[in-house]
């Protein structure tokens, strides 16, 4: 019997998926063809469906703007092309020990079983505080529903609060203040007549800190314009639900929010649970080579991509920037380690560098939208065209087939053989 190597994937969301297909794609068919070992590829998650969280603004508002099948989407159907080689396995990973290089992951069905791995990818990510804006480490009927308690609670509701001031926040509040209070008219700047107050606390001195100073200001002009107050400066101290399904918040000054509706848009926490105290910082990401995307500290062979690690801002650009940069360390290290497991790969690593330049794109409402690429701030028609329209919904299904990572990101010093 051939010897059995694995190289297990932690994480089937934005950084899992595309990790893993990339991996599937242009890593896995350069592996040496030996028959007396065989490599194969663990995709494990406890959810079955992706979430496509990028979209989760819109999906609040109403079920048939954005329908439920189109922003859950199976995973496994999508490793069907690669045969054999790959098994999507639905779990919840528990423990890791890098020094036997084991991984227990329990089952949907309550069973915990022992995954010996050869390679290690750590793409397990962040969990938002609202399940409303992404899975949180369960199966995906959790974020299910939480949509629908929202959607059964819009036609009644009076107050709206939301907190948190980056895009997550100055989305959702867009989308509600148009779908609930409409636009104001031609030269007025809020609505005559809002049916919802609806209120958006972010405790910095601007919306969307990543963006300057001039297109923040414009994306408060737009959320005035469907009806939506901003307050800055402004800190949640506590909430907690009343006896009539209400949520009273409590802010720093003492001053009192009670809302029908409370969405919690703020901040990530990483889904590291798992992960050994001394491979993690002080905030719980992993602690790796912020270059190479290595987890050094965790022996040969092990790495983390997307949010979860410590080279990423919490960001899309970070993950798919990063993967390409994780991928081909992985093939230098499989490669090399092959014939001799102690054996160190030859030449270069590649090189993670983080984009430094202004990036982001924010709709506000169903035509507006701020936001900059690579420093270039782009007008509102441009956010609308390029997100704001659908939020990108029409290309989630490339996330889940691979179709996404279909072309390999060319590394100049492997073509010149100096990565080799």
């Amino acid at each position: 019997m051939p010897e059995t190597r694995n190289v297990v994937f932690l994480g089937a969301s934005y950084a899992g998926l595309s990790a893993s297909h990339y991996f599937l794609r242009h890593v896995y068919p350069h592996l040496p063809i030996d028959p007396n070992i065989k490599y194969r590829v663990l995709i494990i998650d406890p959810s079955t469906k992706w979430y496509a969280r990028h979209a989760s603004p819109r999906a609040i508002v109403r079920p048939d703007l954005i329908p439920m099948d189109k922003i859950f989407l199976d995973i496994e159907p999508g490793y069907k092309q690669y045969g054999d080689k790959v098994q999507f396995v639905q779990a919840k990973a528990t423990s890791w020990d890098e020094k036997t290089r084991t991984v227990v992951v329990e089952k949907a069905n309550g069973e915990a079983e022992t995954i010996q791995y050869w390679a290690l990818v750590l793409a397990t990510g962040t969990r938002t505080f609202s399940p409303l804006f992404s899975l949180q480490g369960t199966d995906h009927t959790d974020v299910e529903s939480a949509l629908k308690a929202v959607h059964s609670k819009l036609a009644t509701a009076k107050n709206i609060t939301i907190v948190g001031g980056g895009p997550a926040g100055v989305e959702t509040a867009g989308e509600l203040g148009e779908f609930l209070n409409g636009a104001a008219s031609w030269f007025a700047s809020t609505p005559a007549h809002p049916k919802v107050k609806i209120t958006l606390i972010t405790s910095a001195s601007k919306l969307l800190p990543e963006l300057r100073q001039s297109i923040s200001d414009q994306a408060e002009t737009y959320l005035k314009r469907v009806g939506v107050d901003v307050r800055f400066n402004t800190k949640l101290y506590h909430s907690e639900t009343t006896s009539d399904g209400k949520t009273k918040a409590q802010l720093h000054d003492g001053e009192e929010l009670v809302s029908d509706i409370f969405i919690p848009a703020m901040g990530n926490q990483p889904l590291s649970s798992y992960v050994p105290e001394h491979l993690k910082d002080a905030k719980g990401y992993v602690v790796q080579n912020n270059k190479t995307l290595r987890v050094d500290a965790a022996g040969p062979r092990v790495y983390a991509v997307g949010d979860v690690g410590t080279y990423s801002s919490d960001g899309i650009m970070d993950i798919m920037s990063g993967v390409p940069i994780m991928e081909s360390n992985l093939k230098r290290d499989l490669l090399a380690a092959h014939a001799d497991p102690e054996a160190k790969a030859k030449g270069n690593d590649r090189l993670f560098e983080k984009n430094e330049k202004e990036t982001q794109l924010v709709p506000v409402g169903r035509s507006k939208g701020v936001g900059a690429i690579f420093g270039w701030r782009l007008p509102s028609f441009f956010v609308w065209l390029i997100k704001g329209r659908d939020f990108m919904i029409g290309k989630a299904p490339d996330k889940v087939t691979g179709k996404e990572v279909e072309k390999e990101s060319v590394w100049k010093e492997e073509k010149l053989g100096m990565g080799a």
